[in-house]
């Protein structure tokens, strides 16, 4: 086949992700967006075109895939998560059924790529070097079945993604990536098998580039550093950040930042300063667990260096937000873990916990480990915020933990301990500093999100909580307006899968 007959029409694809927590769709209706973020993985990939190919991105979170966008497309390119996988086979089948070539990569295809049936080619790793590998043979007419990167490639040779491919008016945050890699060996995490455990980084100005990118699609408000760990490297992150300060400084502040980190976060006060300085208003951060065994257990080990609450206390006196990540279901947890869980959480006054059951991810360490003791099971959802049957034997009865997994999501968002930790946290954050008015800016999206929370919650079935929350902490922390209203509505969201999830009746303020 020659070169010039090459046709050359991509059509990349995201595949729909199903109600979760983390979809927050329920919260996103309040601003009028569709969907919390575009799939950045897409846009960089798009990017290391050639400048003849033409391309599109149509992500089904926001609009629908038709059969003209697939008839119009030489190949179908799919990126997925493993909590994508249905939707991602009803695309491939989609394709089949119409005759268009099909080609897969991504997180999930990239640990699972037997699972992956239907797909002409498979481009499985980082795609710096594995889609250009195949583009240079796709070009010759003799693309192989399946590639994989074999090396760790330098971010600076990742190009700016394809913002201008999407409608970004869709979305509620832009994303952007600084860094690879975890230092940490977590058993359960998949991080490191995908990424390494050495900390790979863009330089400041090459992320600064990607920063004015986002910023020339004309969106403003929450951009989020999708980094598994923003602070595994912290001196590269702090050289960073002094380039953050002086643009957003520069540019008044036109996005608040959000990122995800390792708890020694907390105990870096010049890494801490300037995250704040920088315009940070929340950060992820995996807590897991109050038990220090299961923790031990796990290789969690920084989370065993210094007392957790107090780390957080100290995040959040910052005047950052700390969202938490815990799993049930380790080997060493103890029959009391829900119970104890529930205290932790409250304790920690955070408002956004996500709660999950352990999950045996392929590759890591659990996975192998699991293998081996003969508790694998085949079959997974990709979603661990749900109750549904686990991908392996627990060592609790699995009755136990289900029923105790529910009693734990349907306490911690039940209305009055959901608006409880909102107060706390209120309590616990500073007054605004300057370099937060880009957080604190009321937009016409603000305007709108809170207009639609008073007219709909006020009148929801957990009406009394809401405004008793409402009234309380507009008197006390008017400066913390557009925070109050995004919490009250992020809790309409959790509440609302809450329910959907969990049937319940014995829970106050029931939706």
């Amino acid at each position: 086949m020659h070169t010039e007959h090459i046709r050359k029409r991509f059509l990349f694809v995201y595949p729909r992700i199903p109600e979760t927590y983390w979809s927050y769709r329920h919260a996103l209706r309040f601003v009028g967006k569709r969907a919390l973020m575009p799939p950045l993985g897409l846009a960089t990939v798009a990017a290391m075109l050639p400048a003849e190919y033409g391309c599109r991105i149509v992500d089904m979170n926001v609009e629908t895939l038709t059969d003209n966008d697939i008839h119009a497309a030489d190949l179908v390119l799919l990126s997925a998560m493993i909590v994508q996988r249905q939707s991602m086979q009803e695309v491939i089948a989609r394709c089949r059924r119409l005759g268009t070539a099909i080609a897969a990569g991504g997180p999930y295809p990239t640990a699972n790529p037997d699972e992956i049936d239907g797909v002409d080619y498979l481009i499985l790793g980082e795609a710096e070097e594995s889609f250009r590998e195949f583009l240079d043979d796709y070009a010759a007419g003799l693309p192989a079945a399946r590639y994989r990167s074999t090396s760790r490639p330098s971010l600076d040779a990742t190009p700016i993604p394809r913002f201008d491919l999407l409608d970004m008016a869709k979305y509620d945050t832009v994303p952007i990536q600084f860094s690879r890699g975890c230092p940490y060996d977590c058993e359960f995490c998949d991080i490191i098998q995908l990424f390494g455990r050495k900390v790979r980084t863009k330089r400041p100005q090459r992320f600064i580039a990607e920063m004015e990118a986002a910023r020339d699609t004309g969106f403003r408000g929450s951009m989020f550093i999708v980094d598994d760990n923003f602070v595994g490297n912290h001196r590269r992150a702090k050289q960073l950040l002094r380039s953050v300060v002086a643009w957003q400084r520069q540019h008044g502040f036109p996005f608040n930042l959000c990122t995800e980190a390792s708890i020694d976060l907390a105990h870096d006060r010049e890494l801490l300063d300037l995250m704040v300085d920088a315009g940070f208003r929340m950060v992820f951060v995996g807590l897991e667990s109050p038990e220090e065994t299961s923790l031990a257990a796990v290789g969690k080990r920084q989370n065993l260096r210094r007392d957790i609450v107090e780390s957080v206390r100290a995040i959040q006196r910052s005047g950052i937000e700390v969202t938490g990540g815990f799993i049930i279901g380790f080997d060493s947890d103890p029959p009391q873990i829900f119970e104890r869980q529930i205290r932790f959480v409250q304790e920690l006054a955070i408002p956004t916990a996500m709660v999950g059951l352990l999950m045996a991810l392929p590759q890591t360490r659990l996975y192998h480990r699991l293998q081996q003791e003969q508790r694998l099971r085949d079959d997974s959802n990709g979603n661990n915020l749900s109750a549904d049957r686990m991908n392996f034997v627990p060592l609790l009865p699995e009755q136990l933990i289900r029923d105790g997994y529910r009693r734990v999501l349907r306490t911690i968002y039940s209305p009055s301990r959901y608006f409880a930790r909102c107060r706390q946290l209120l309590e616990l954050l500073p007054p605004r500093r300057r370099s937060d008015r880009g957080a604190a800016r009321i937009r016409w999206r603000e305007l709108l999100g809170a207009t639609h929370s008073l007219l709909r919650q006020s009148f929801s079935r957990y009406g009394p909580h809401y405004l008793r929350f409402m009234i309380r902490s507009l008197l006390r922390r008017p400066d913390r307006i557009v925070h109050i209203f995004t919490m009250a509505i992020q809790g309409h969201h959790y509440m609302k899968v809450t329910d959907s999830l969990f049937p319940r009746h014995d829970v106050d303020g029931r939706m």
